[in-house]
């Protein structure tokens, strides 16, 4: 589908953005949660103002056993004590497997039972799917739960990612249910085209941005729930405020937070959680870089580089 209008006319300057932030799990050495940094970290990303998002790709939600993702809520769910949080619905599949519907509620009605928004994670089954599948298993998950978030990943985070063509997203718009999805096709052009269609027919829809290549879509109208921003979330939130207030300043602190996204988000792309992992490290906030098995992890020599992406930031590191 082409475009439905140039960009520009999106600009919104002095508009609140919602901000979701990807809480990393921390790992100490031998594989064990460091669930005392990651509480941490989630109440630092509350108290900066952004909503934290736990159990999704940057929490390893794909790596982790089901009693752990439990603990994740639970923790998350005790440490806010009512402030709100999404996490993902996660359903583990393996590829040719069929979308499993009762499956995936189950997995929303553990997010909805500790007071969370369900982020619908994507799974081979529903992957599969073609598009008006997709959308009917959407528009099924609506009718028992009461608010979940959709959710599109470009493969190049990982094998069970799919992109949808912006007809087929339009759909979601009809769901009462859906008040929002994450767009991470890392591309701006049918980013763009969501909002417009946004704009048009339901104003108060998130479109989420996942591109951690364009963190400055949030100009154009769109809210983000970033990776990226879980390096960061006070250096995010000093952003989103100074957009909401109109300040020019918006625009270099963005650039140095878009530099820190170009080097941790190359290829491979889900290697950007040990990039996470190290960057939270230098800012003495992790004990460790440690990764579970199977995530790309970064050559030593991306060590000075992220600590000088630091230092731009005016964070100082360890």
């Amino acid at each position: 589908m082409a475009p439905l209008g140039h960009p520009l006319d999106l600009l919104r300057p002095g508009r609140r953005i919602t901000g979701m932030s990807a809480v990393l799990l921390p790992v100490r050495r031998g594989g064990a949660v460091d669930w005392g940094a990651f509480e941490a970290h989630v109440r630092r990303t509350a108290e900066a103002g952004l909503v934290p998002a736990v159990n999704m790709d940057t929490g390893y939600v794909h790596l982790i056993d089901e009693s752990t993702r439990q603990a994740v809520l639970d923790r998350t769910a005790t440490l806010l004590g009512g402030d709100p949080f999404v996490a993902g619905a996660y359903v583990p599949d393996a590829p040719g497997d069929g979308f499993d519907l009762d499956a995936t509620r189950r997995a929303c009605e553990t997010v909805l039972a500790a007071g969370a928004t369900p982020v619908v994670f994507p799974s081979f089954g529903l992957s599969g799917l073609d598009g008006d599948g997709w959308l009917a298993a959407h528009t099924q998950l609506g009718r028992s739960a009461d608010r979940f978030l959709a959710f599109e990943l470009s493969p190049a985070f990982g094998p069970v990612g799919r992109v949808q063509d912006v007809g087929t997203w339009s759909g979601l718009l009809d769901i009462p249910a859906c008040i929002g999805a994450k767009h991470s096709s890392l591309a701006r052009a049918p980013e763009w085209d969501r909002l417009r269609v946004r704009d048009l027919r339901r104003p108060d829809f998130l479109v989420l941005t996942g591109n951690d290549l364009a963190i400055d879509m949030v100009m154009y109208g769109s809210d983000y729930l970033l990776g990226l921003s879980t390096f960061a979330p006070d250096r995010f939130a000093e952003r989103d405020r100074l957009w909401a207030e109109a300040d020019t300043a918006f625009f270099e602190l963005n650039d140095r937070l878009q530099w820190l996204g170009a080097l941790a988000f190359r290829p491979p792309v889900p290697a950007y959680r040990h990039s996470a992992a190290l960057f939270l490290q230098l800012r003495g906030w992790l004990r460790s870089d440690t990764t579970p098995p199977g995530v790309p992890r970064r050559p030593a020599s991306d060590r000075p580089l992220l600590a000088e992406a630091a230092r731009a930031l005016g964070i100082g590191v360890e």
